[in-house]
């Protein structure tokens, strides 16, 4: 009866120390419980980036990220070894990581299909493999400031970062997936316990409008032009007038996005959508289209343009102190007279020549899809002085970004339709969102729009830059040179060189705003930025199959 007694008291204890360990985990330490649960992220494939005819920008390679469990490992001293021997790394950066308190511990990302075959081959316990999707540019930096880089947040996950890659992010992301399973003492699937897999729901793909033909072509010409003319920046911005799809566009200097770490912060910067300078005269042509537009002024009108002009106590002269007496509103554009714009705004009124630079978008953000735009810079009405007008006429006193000087040059020329520009065609996943052009305004009417063409064609043709012009072609056109703002003044030896121009004149298919900062071999916009556009344009002109009569 006593063994029997004993063998009850035996069974007892052993029963209550069971309860009390259930008790235990359930009610005192509810917490442990998650060491039986065992929940794995999957991670999505990140949406690719391919120009408007499907021609990879942006692809995805397979890569791993290894783990350990520390837990589980056997010997870690050998594992340390052998490990920092593969990956190329120092063992105290590995050591580091492992804490045997944690089930588990992120070690290395973005690891090789050999690196990750030789650890296997190790045949070490204590350790695996998460599948990671990696950014990979078949071009390199082809579109880098288009396309901007994915980075890492403050947790280590992926991030867009500038461009369309920070636009879009959340698009191009996705969702992650995720396995829960429970797991026994040993880390091991239970198999009749919990089991539960979410897929991952992969990012969408992106369709630029961006031409990859066009967009290498811009590069090429803007880059050889920038060293010929021994100039510090430039970029470069090629659309369709008619609804504003970006085809190309490059700032130089740029950077490789497979590498963005080994750059400054600043080379991220777009030039395009984020500087801030000053027009000069590639802006007339928006002012005397408002003003024909507003009926004060023809294309034939004629003035006298018999000397300088006094505003104030200023005096405005042509760019080279000639003057033609007698001429008409066209050789003003073609000659580009600081002297002709005054008497343009003088007709246009104040009142109407504010209003008009606001209705072509200056002061304003264009919407672009891309990341850090700026607003440009325009001063306030109430701080606006009768010289700050007359400068205004010929585009000093005001600054635009380039993504807002094309835009609002595309108005002039595509029968007066201010347009949204945009640099997505369409996002492609499981639906389909295609993004369309996006009217903003009617600026001008489409008769002064048709005005606005011939005179630019005529500016082409008789002004500074007809040594350039195409034997055959109508292209249309407008050169700029402005001084750099330096400590409240002008410095005469540092310009701005641009020009914007179009093709054909009669049907247009392709616009494009070349701006060159500091050119050494040339301050004028006539000499350095034009010979580059005209160097598009003859490709241009071959890739759109324009023949000679349009």
């Amino acid at each position: 009866m006593s063994k029997l007694r004993l063998l009850l008291f035996g069974f007892l204890f052993v029963f209550a120390v069971i309860i009390w360990q259930l008790f235990e985990i359930q009610v005192l330490k509810p917490d442990i419980q998650q060491d039986y649960l065992a929940t794995h992220k999957l991670f999505p494939e990140r949406g690719k980036i391919v120009d408007r005819n499907g021609q990879p920008i942006v692809m995805n390679q397979l890569l791993y990220r290894l783990f350990f469990e520390p837990k589980k490992i056997a010997d870690t001293e050998k594992t340390v070894y052998k490990i920092s021997r593969i990956l190329n790394v120092d063992e105290a950066s590995i050591s580091a990581k492992i804490d045997k308190t944690k089930d588990w511990i992120s070690v290395k990302q973005n690891l090789t299909k050999s690196q990750k075959d030789a650890i296997l081959a190790l045949n070490m316990t204590g350790m695996g493999f998460d599948d990671q999707w990696s950014r990979y540019y078949p071009d390199a930096s082809i579109a880098a400031h288009l396309t901007g880089f994915v980075g890492k947040n403050d947790d280590g996950d992926d991030i867009g970062r500038a461009g369309v890659e920070g636009f879009y992010d959340k698009e191009l992301a996705g969702l992650p997936g995720l396995i829960r399973s429970d797991v026994d003492l040993q880390g091991r699937p239970i198999i009749l316990g919990t089991q539960e897999r979410i897929d991952p729901e992969n990012g969408r793909d992106l369709y630029l409008t961006i031409d990859k033909s066009i967009q290498q072509i811009v590069k090429e010409k803007l880059k050889a032009g920038l060293a010929q003319y021994d100039a510090k920046e430039g970029c470069a911005i090629f659309a369709d007038p008619n609804t504003m799809a970006i085809l190309a566009l490059s700032c130089i200097p740029d950077y490789n996005p497979q590498t963005y770490y080994d750059f400054d912060n600043s080379a991220f910067r777009n030039s395009a959508i984020s500087d801030e300078y000053e027009p000069g005269s590639t802006f007339k042509p928006l002012v005397i289209a408002a003003a024909i537009d507003a009926g004060v002024v023809k294309a034939d009108t004629v003035f006298n343009e018999d000397g300088p002009v006094k505003v104030g106590e200023y005096s405005i002269q042509t760019w080279n102190n000639q003057y033609e007496g007698k001429i008409t509103i066209t050789h003003a554009l073609e000659k580009s007279s600081n002297v002709g714009m005054v008497f343009v705004g003088n007709k246009l009124g104040n009142a109407r020549l504010y209003d008009s630079i606001f209705r072509f978008g200056m002061g304003q953000k264009t919407n672009i899809d891309l990341e850090g735009e700026s607003n440009g810079s325009v001063k306030a009405k109430s701080d606006m002085y009768p010289i700050d007008y007359a400068t205004a006429t010929f585009g000093q006193g005001l600054a635009v970004t380039p993504i807002q000087m094309i835009t609002a040059f595309s108005a002039v020329i595509n029968g007066g339709k201010l347009m949204k520009p945009y640099v997505v065609d369409r996002l492609q996943g499981a639906e389909t969102q295609q993004i369309r052009p996006q009217f903003v305004r009617q600026v001008i009417s489409k008769k002064t729009s048709d005005i606005m063409k011939q005179m630019l064609l005529a500016t082409m043709e008789n002004g500074e830059t007809k040594y350039l012009k195409l034997k055959g072609y109508q292209i249309g056109g407008k050169t700029g040179t402005a001084q750099i703002p330096i400590a409240g003044h002008y410095d005469p030896t540092k310009t701005i060189a641009s020009f914007i121009g179009f093709g054909s004149v009669k049907n247009p298919k392709f616009i494009g705003l070349v701006i060159v900062k500091e050119p050494k071999a040339s301050e004028w916009g006539s000499e350095t930025a034009a010979p580059i556009f005209f160097q598009i344009a003859k490709e241009l002109i071959v890739y759109y199959n324009i023949s000679a009569d349009e």
